[in-house]
């Protein structure tokens, strides 16, 4: 084995400490982390400060700035660091993104507000978010090829599981600062002020990771690079012109990272959504449920990277897929008996049908949450899924638009506010009871989802390091990663919502993350080679 291909000759000293190498690598992506869900986390308050008062061409203005910021910035960050990585070297990129996202997370903290300053206040905003973005990047790619640059080859995957564990410390962290802090000053003071606390406390992770960052040196496979005068000049035309790499890169994107971001999303985020909104769990209750998973979830991510390093990445990362794709639907139907049972009696007893004009109801697919949909169809679909109640369209005989709910009939033409009040009436419930959850049930569920996401995102930063070489390595996995993570992943909770007010089925959105997986269950079978344990040059 070669110690500049990151594993030393047996006994001999490494010239480095791999505890320190791992710590700093994920302290700084923890913090990313941070800064992506206190965000999330304080997503309806960011608008309540900076977009009240917009008019509706300002607003679809911030609307899409943030949206690129959020997504479509992400492979762009990947391509212009993943280029930086592989001309300049590892340590200097991965510094450059982590002070890029803590410097533009602190700035939110001292931003003004939409009635200090105007639309001032949004653009600004706007802008700070495309350096988040931008820096996100570039941000994973760089920890997780330094790690793994330095493990041993026979520890790699256990080695950057570290680096995957470091969202679920991100998470903790980003909600109990939010927690302490409202409860610390109270809703109306948080609404203020106090919401800047959580983005100006990230200066402090921000100098800490950067310390602890600036202590390392380069990795040993750039280094090595270097010295053999093999630096790519043209990362990019390599990485994405050659066919080898292109193909690499394809099969990185359809083999695990689509069915990644699915599973990944699904389990943590879109579980969130429907628990809220389809079954009427309070929004606080759901953070702590979620809080509890994500520790349960820490320590699994190095548990699957150390499993992958003995029995190989694939069997561990497609086991992963499989348990995600055959769980997800009878997980949440069994989700939604245990949480909310007066929800599932209600729609035996009183089914809702809509009678419309079929030819009028759209794809409610809105990115930004800005379009309208204002035919009565379409009025009446997307009250009944933000209630979230399963429903059937049939056609009308007179093309006008009635929802009947059990013996009840609600005409709809533009307003549709009398529904709520009518399947309140029919025993819709309003919202869960905490006392009738079945606890274990839920749990049960929940943590199916999270070995399922776990096992295929543990072991990924090594499976992806491991399918390119050193000199295109930082560019050729990163846009696959960002794609998968921000596209796919990110894309979900909006087009699971089109998907269950075009069908009706509150269950519907799930096609979604099922058909990535399966995809990427084929395509890995298919096309993926395993590589774990070999040197990485």
């Amino acid at each position: 084995m070669n110690e500049q291909s990151g594993a030393a000759t047996a006994g001999a000293p490494k010239p480095w400490s791999m505890k320190r190498v791992v710590i700093a690598s994920s302290a700084g992506t923890a913090f990313e982390w941070y800064d992506f869900f206190i965000f999330g986390a304080l997503a309806s308050t960011i608008g309540t400060v900076f977009f009240t008062g917009l008019g509706e061409t300002a607003g679809v203005i911030a609307a899409l700035g943030l949206f690129a910021a959020g997504f479509a910035f992400r492979p762009l960050g990947a391509i212009i660091f993943g280029a930086m990585g592989d001309r300049v070297g590892r340590k200097a990129t991965f510094l450059t993104t982590v002070s890029l996202m803590g410097g533009a997370t602190f700035a939110i903290g001292l931003l003004p507000t939409y009635a200090q300053a105007g639309i001032i206040a949004p653009i600004l905003l706007i802008i700070l978010r495309i350096c988040q973005g931008t820096a996100l990047g570039g941000e994973y790619g760089g920890a997780a090829i330094y790690v793994a640059e330095h493990a041993d080859d026979d520890k790699r995957g256990a080695a950057t599981g570290w680096i995957q564990s470091s969202a679920a410390f991100g998470l903790i962290a980003a909600l109990l600062v939010i927690y302490f802090t409202r409860t610390t000053v109270g809703e109306e003071a948080f609404l203020e002020w106090g919401w800047r606390i959580p983005f100006l406390v990230s200066v402090l992770l921000l100098f800490i990771s950067v310390w602890m960052r600036l202590k390392l040196s380069e990795s040993p496979a750039f280094q090595k690079l270097q010295a053999e005068g093999e630096v790519t000049k043209t990362p990019l035309r390599e990485a994405f012109a050659e066919k080898e790499s292109l193909k690499q890169v394809l099969t990185a994107f359809f083999a695990f990272m689509a069915a990644q971001g699915a599973l990944w999303y699904c389990a943590f985020f879109y579980v969130q959504v429907f628990l809220e909104r389809n079954l009427g769990v309070p929004g606080a209750e759901v953070n702590w449920i979620i809080l509890l998973v994500t520790v349960i979830s820490a320590p699994l991510y190095v548990f699957f990277g150390w499993l992958s390093d003995r029995v190989g990445r694939k069997p561990v990362m497609v086991g992963g897929m499989i348990l995600g794709l055959v769980a997800f639907w009878p997980g949440f139907h069994a989700i939604a008996d245990a949480v909310n049972p007066r929800l599932a009696a209600a729609q035996e007893a009183a089914p809702v049908v809509v009678e419309t004009d079929l030819d009028s109801c759209s794809v409610q697919f809105d990115l930004i949450g800005k379009a309208e949909f204002t035919t009565p169809c379409d009025i009446a679909s997307k009250t009944l899924s933000a209630e979230g109640v399963s429903y059937t369209r049939v056609a009308s005989s007179d093309g006008n638009t009635v929802v009947r709910v059990g013996d009840a009939a609600l005409p709809v033409s533009d307003d549709a506010s009398a529904i709520p009040a009518a399947l309140v009436d029919a025993g819709y419930p309003a919202s869960a009871n905490p006392d009738e959850i079945q606890k274990g049930t839920l749990y049960f569920w929940l943590i199916v989802f999270t070995v399922a996401a776990t096992a295929l995102y543990g072991p990924q930063a090594a499976a992806l390091v491991e399918m390119f070489p050193t000199r295109t390595r930082y560019t050729a996995m990163s846009l696959p990663y960002h794609i998968g993570t921000g596209w796919v992943g990110g894309f979900l909770p909006v087009t699971a919502f089109a998907i269950v007010a075009a069908t009706g089925d509150i269950y519907a959105g799930l096609w979604y993350p099922i058909f990535f997986i399966a995809l990427s269950i084929v395509c890995s079978l298919l096309f993926w080679k395993e590589r774990h344990g070999r040197p990485l040059h």
